[in-house]
């Protein structure tokens, strides 16, 4: 039986604000950085989990990281496979810790990063992606991974189990397509705010040429700006392929209307986090403003309470979660039962560093065990970074390509971790 013997964390990040990649309106020099854990085990695997910042904090999520740790260390891993909503509940549910949340801040992010561990170990234990590890489970051992608290007026073990056992039907033929054309997929490379015109226009030649046909830019300084910047997008994309836009929170309600509607001449898809991720009323009267501009946000939700008022009010067309703002795959499980259950599209957020690595077995497990559908559905993609990975994520032709190795994608190489280790690694000398 595998024993987690120690754990480590290490504050990593990569000077991406150097190029302006990741630029945004709320957020114009990133540094993509992972707050970074490793499970130590007297087994032959380790568990690697991760959460997503922009530079300064990191080490913030590094301590979070140390201070859950007590809650796993010296535990047989079994103790917490055995039932992962117990897990869960434990970490979120410390007397004295979640007083620092609860379910959400940075000791939120930490619990992703731990928990996300978990599941890699487990998965890696039994030689399967996680994705293949979930969908794998019988629905009641889903259902067991999950925290109903807070949910059950929406979705509870009952409806969960009915849901999960009626996507059993057909589930081997969705796989096989998805082995074969792969996860639908958008990419955001092309459209960072900080990118001058000639790059711009250069990524989404380089990017059709690829084979990709959905594209987001981001939006929100300046409005002249943001029409000539989707005017761009339009021309070297043509009228057939999709555009979204992307305001990263920056604008009020009624300024995200107006704006919105400033916009409207370029067919945007989707307007994403238009206003504050908290502002569940205010994104339902954007919705009602802006149609038929659908509205899309997520990653910034902190917890499935956020969404599961969202999906009651009626106020997004697509759910974008994050793969470590919530807390974990067991919450990211939960996430998915209740769009399933209001019919609302699942589009991760990703780009970032690993966020990719992770979100495709999320797009996957929501496929063949919860909505059963790709209606709508599409995935963020950004392509930088990934080469600091063991497992890097790969697309083809607009598409993630169904992962195969052990695990959850997210472990790095180890001279990737030495490279980006703050402020000493090669990367910052």
């Amino acid at each position: 039986m595998t024993r987690i013997t120690s754990l480590t964390t290490h504050d990593l990040r990569a000077r991406t604000s150097k190029f302006l990649h990741g630029s945004d309106a709320n957020h114009p020099d990133p540094d993509y950085s992972a707050a970074y854990v490793v499970l130590h085990t007297d087994g032959p695997h380790s568990g690697h989990g991760m959460t997503f910042t922009i530079g300064k904090g990191n080490e913030l999520c590094c301590a979070a990281i140390e201070a859950l740790g007590s809650l796993v260390v010296g535990r047989q891993l079994s103790d917490l496979t055995d039932s992962m909503g117990a897990f869960w509940r434990s970490v979120t549910n410390h007397s004295q810790l979640r007083w620092l949340g609860p379910d959400k801040g940075v000791i939120h992010l930490a619990t992703a990063a731990l928990v996300n561990a978990v599941w890699d170990l487990w998965a890696k234990e039994r030689g399967v992606p996680v994705w293949q590890l979930v969908a794998e489970l019988e629905p009641a051992q889903f259902v067991d991974c999950i925290d109903f608290r807070y949910v059950r007026d929406e979705v509870d073990e009952v409806r969960a189990l009915e849901m999960l056992q009626r996507m059993r039907a057909g589930r081997d033929e969705r796989l096989a397509q998805l082995r074969r054309d792969g996860y639908p997929a958008y990419i955001t490379s092309a459209g960072w705010l900080g990118y001058p015109e000639d790059e711009v226009r250069r990524r989404c030649r380089a990017a059709m040429a690829d084979g990709w046909n959905s594209f987001k830019t981001k939006v929100g300084i300046d409005v002249a700006s943001d029409r000539r910047r989707c005017e761009v997008m339009r021309e070297e994309l043509g009228d057939h392929r999709q555009l979204m836009a992307d305001a990263n929170q920056v604008w009020d309600v009624q300024q995200a209307i107006d704006w919105t509607n400033e916009l409207r001449d370029y067919r945007l898809r989707w307007i994403e986090e238009p206003t504050h991720p908290d502002d569940v009323l205010g994104h339902a009267a954007i919705r009602r403003g802006v149609a038929p501009v659908g509205v899309a946000t997520g990653e910034h939700a902190a917890n499935r309470l956020v969404f599961k008022q969202l999906l009651q009010a009626e106020a997004i067309d697509y759910v974008q979660l994050d793969a470590c703002r919530l807390g974990g795959l067991n919450e990211v499980l939960t996430v998915l039962l209740l769009a399933a259950a209001r019919d609302v599209p699942v589009c991760p957020h990703a780009g970032g560093i690993g966020l990719c690595e992770y979100v495709q077995h999320i797009s996957v497990i929501d496929y063949l065990c919860v909505s059963g559908s790709l209606r709508d559905r599409t995935t963020e993609y950004a392509d930088h970074l990934h080469e600091h990975f063991l497992h890097p994520v790969q697309v083809r032709n607009g598409a993630y390509v169904v992962p195969e190795a052990p695990g959850y994608s997210i472990e790095m190489h180890p001279e990737s971790i030495s490279a980006l280790a703050y402020p000493n690694g090669a990367e910052w000398r």
